[in-house]
Order: C-alpha cells, then structure tokens, then sequence
C-alpha cells in the first residue's frame, strides 16, 4: 500500500472532486492500478477513454460489474464483491477547466491537476512517448505487470484473462514459423539461440532502409558461427505484403501476422513509439523496432535497430546495453525516452570522448545496478556528446551555452533542462548532480 502512495502521492480527485487516498485503493480489493495517460480532448484518446470506460465496468461490485479473473472458458464473468482493478488517469492537459470537465466524466480517479512534478515523474519513470497509452502495475508493490494495456482491451474485452501478466517469449511465439522456402518450422528451432524480434511492414520506407542493412548484419552474424534467428512481426495490411518485404530476406522467419500480433499484451516487452518527426507520420505504430532476446528469451536490447544501423560490422553482438553511449545521428532518438544526461565536452576526438566515458561510467553504472535489484528501469540514459553537426544542432535546440565540458540532464518530454556549468567535472560532481536530480532537489530551466 506504501508504494501506490509513494508512486502516485496520498491523495487522487474522484470524478466528483473530493480527495481518496492513495493507500485505500488497494485497501478495497483493488489487486491491479491502470495508469492512463492521455489527454482531455478529442480523436484517439477520446474513443480510448469510451472503450476503457465500458471495460473498467466490468471490474466494478455489484450486477453490472463482473469478476473477471473468476471467469473460465468465456463463460460469463460473475458479479464480484471487490473492485479489483483501479484506473488513474494522468493527464497531459495544460488547462485545468478542460480537465475538471473530463475528469467529472469518467468513472475513475485521476492524479490531481496540481501535481504537475509528479505527472512528469511518471511519464518519465514508464518511458511514455505517445498517448493514449495504459501500463497495469500491481497495487500492492507498484511494479509493472503490464505495458500493454491497450492492447490488453483490444484483445481480451471481456477481462477473461485478468489480471495479463506477460508470458514468456517460448509461450507466445509457440506454434509454426513460416519462412519463405521450405515448410513452416515449429518455433522449437529458436532454443538456444539470441534471437531478433522485428516489427517491420512493407509500406514504411524506414522499414525497408532497415531490412537491407539487416539482411547483411543477420548473414555476418550467422557465418560468424553465432546462433542467431530473427522473427518477423507484420504491420502489413495484408498477408501478401508481409511476404513481399520478406521474399528479400529467406534466412528471416515470417510469425504468421495474426498470430502473433494477437499476442502482443502477453509479450515481455512492448513497442517504443517515437510522437514527432518525418518517421512519425509513416510509422506511427512505433515501427520499424527490433528487439533482441537471449537464449532464455529475455530482453538484451529494446534498441537493435540503434545497434544494428552502429554495428555494421556486427563486432559486439548480441549488443548488450552499454552504461554510456557515444551520442550519434542514429541514437539520439533516444534523447525523447526519457531525462537523458549528456556531457558535452570540446572535441570530437575519440581520446577526449572515452576520458568522458570513463568519467560518467561509474555512476552510471551504479545507477543501472541500484534500478535493476528493484526490477525497475533506470530513469537516466547516459550520453557523451563531442562537436559535430548533431551536437551543435541540440545545443541549438535546448539553448545550451557553448562552454565545454558541459554536464546537462535533458528532459525532452518535459522541455526542461538542469545545466551544471564548472570549469572541472569531477565523479563526485557527476554523482552529486545525478543524485539531486533523482532526489527533485534540482530546478529545471525551461527547453
């Protein structure tokens, strides 16, 4: 009960404006929270909000309610005497009457408009990128126990399968492969191998850019003596297109497109959605995105195209997270995931951008470390930047001064930014500044 108020705060507003507090959620039975960010207005969020509303009463006490997770074989779920799950709506609304208004609307509670800091944590703390979107989190520990809710009411209206926690990669991938020779292979020949999880479709031009230098990574990879496969997951609008794009590529497995996209809410791992520039308005589903698995079919890497498009050559396969990134071209679409420090230093020389690496490793991987025994992702991306076009570019953007060494926590979601301007960074001065910002003791200057 602790962890619900430490996440969300003491209080929520009720639809009728008065306060509940956070610990008596859970309290009446509530076993799951769904955190729904989205926004008061109209278009996507608005048919998301009326879909979410007639599913949420399924989970309310009484006759019209129902108890999903007491429902088996589709029968119809029987009328449950605790509530069970809990929506929270955070929302991305800037106008307080627009948001008392739909807030009075809805039948859940939301975050109190007020709390704008803490409606930034979260955002930042799940890494949400777009709206609408719903996380589940357990009410009882505040650990995520499903990213995909929206995926959760696309597939599974009824609640029967409550309370969708994720089932292992081998689970949902079961069943045959189909490839483009030869007869479909059972998903058992994945065992033991690292294996690519890439969502791709015909139509989206990045995706295609993609695929040719995947084709070539995955051959390397496979004479290279490594145990390898990749799973194509469709966005195509149809079957035969899906073939099209893999008829250029025999060694990659086609999933059925159906079949697997049916399974997204149980997959491990969901799909990053990028809201802005040219790849946004082609490939708003959050494509092209390939995710690396290792032979237990946990997650390696949610950002295999990054590592793909920097590895040509492959040498660090599987590609393995690292605590500090080089900041390139191709991943600093990362820069919009989440707060992001980034030390810009005053060469582009590799010796000067390791020694900063060097510098910033250690606390980073603390952090990483501390993040992971809590099974939580880590709220900071670490990146040394060095002087290109790029750099020059961002420091332009976030209206950073020229001074080098410069240590910076860019915040993209929240178009703030925390700046520690001294003339020697020091690992002390990192970890203080790092340690300051996690703790909300730093004010953050306006992007």
């Amino acid at each position: 009960m602790a962890a619900l108020a430490e996440l969300l705060g003491e209080a929520l507003a009720a639809p009728d404006g008065s306060a509940v507090a956070t610990a008596s959620v859970p309290a009446r039975g509530v076993s799951l929270v769904g955190l729904y960010f989205g926004y008061c207005g109209g278009g996507p969020c608005a048919q998301v909000a009326a879909n979410l509303a007639a599913f949420y009463g399924r989970f309310q006490p009484g006759p019209e309610g129902g108890d999903a997770a007491g429902a088996a074989g589709g029968a119809a779920a029987a009328p449950s005497q605790q509530q069970q799950l809990e929506i929270v709506f955070v929302s991305a609304e800037q106008e307080q009457p627009r948001w008392q208004e739909a807030t009075r609307a809805m039948p859940w509670l939301a975050l109190p408009f007020a709390d704008k800091r803490r409606k930034l944590k979260l955002w930042n703390k799940f890494r949400v990128s777009n709206i609408p979107s719903l996380i589940f989190i357990d009410a009882n520990t505040g650990k995520v126990v499903c990213r995909n809710g929206l995926l959760v009411i696309r597939d599974d209206p009824e609640g029967l399968e409550f309370p969708w926690g994720p089932r292992p990669f081998s689970e949902v991938v079961a069943g045959p492969l189909l490839r483009n020779s030869g007869p479909p292979l059972e998903s058992s020949v994945l065992e033991g191998s690292h294996v690519g999880v890439y969502f791709s479709a015909h139509w989206c031009p990045p995706c295609r850019s993609l695929t040719r230098v995947l084709v070539e990574s995955y051959r390397k990879i496979k004479d290279a003596g490594q145990k390898f496969e990749i799973v194509f997951v469709s966005a195509d609008r149809s079957y035969k297109s899906g073939c099209g794009v893999n008829n250029r590529r025999t060694e990659l497995f086609l999933k059925e497109n159906e079949h697997l996209r049916n399974q997204e809410s149980h997959l491990p791992f969901r799909l990053r959605h990028h809201a802005s520039g040219p790849r946004a308005a082609c490939c708003g589903c959050g494509i092209p995105t390939l995710i690396v698995l290792d032979t237990k079919g946990d997650v390696i890497t949610r950002q295999g195209r990054v590592e793909v498009l920097n590895d040509i050559e492959c040498q660090e396969f599987p590609w393995h997270p690292k605590p500090v990134l080089e900041l390139t071209d191709s991943n600093a679409v990362q820069l919009n995931e989440g707060p992001c420090l980034v030390l810009f230093v005053d060469s582009d020389d590799d010796g000067e951008s390791e020694a900063a690496k060097q510098l910033i490793q250690p606390i980073a991987e603390k952090i990483i470390a501390q993040y992971k025994a809590k099974d939580e992702e880590t709220p900071l991306l670490f990146f040394v930047a060095g002087e290109d076009d790029m750099t020059d570019s961002l420091r332009d953007y976030t209206n950073l001064p020229e001074a080098a060494p410069l240590l910076t926590i860019l915040d993209m979601s929240a178009r703030a930014k925390y700046v520690m301007d001294v003339e020697e960074i020091t690992p002390p001065i990192v970890e203080t500044f790092v340690n300051d910002f996690l703790a909300d003791k730093l004010k953050p200057e306006p992007i």
